[in-house]
């Protein structure tokens, strides 16, 4: 596997392994809002500063991650990666290597917020060393109310 940097003319791959990842939560009372994300708001996203990082396994994409660096904190989100990939250990890879990353630019904290109902998420994290800190409930449309669990870990 290769994790390269991505830049303006991955933003179609991106969006892709994104879709693919998250059209488990299409049915879901609150689908993710990443199923609404367009090419543009990804592009938009990065002109304001969000980065991501891309796994490919024989020149195919398999993952992402995308992010943003403020100060001595790395928050991330839309970690991603394709059905046929997912419980293959890639997400763990995709996390030790976007620690690494971090550190190399002087952080050292990484956060994310995960949805509360999306046990196997925090089950991951917590493996990885994170620990819940704040929870709160958004609302979303159509008056649902969504619980949602802030993570972070010092590296």
């Amino acid at each position: 596997m290769i994790i390269q940097t991505a830049n303006f003319k991955d933003i179609a791959v991106i969006h892709d392994v994104m879709i693919q990842a998250f059209s488990e939560y299409k049915n879901e009372m609150s689908p993710s809002s990443a199923l609404q994300e367009t090419h543009q708001m990804i592009t938009d996203s990065f002109k304001s500063g969000e980065q991501a990082l891309i796994a490919y396994e024989n020149n195919h994409p398999i993952a992402i991650v995308r992010f943003k660096l403020n100060k001595s904190i790395l928050y991330f989100y839309r970690l991603s990666v394709i059905p046929q990939k997912q419980g293959k250990g890639v997400a763990k890879y995709m996390m030790e290597y976007l620690e690494i990353y971090g550190k190399k630019h002087g952080v050292n904290q990484i956060q994310c917020n995960v949805r509360a109902a999306v046990s196997k998420n925090i089950s991951l994290y917590e493996s990885m060393g994170y620990d819940i800190f704040d929870e709160t409930m958004i609302d979303k449309p159509n008056d649902q109310k969504l619980n949602i669990v802030s993570m972070k870990k010092y590296i």
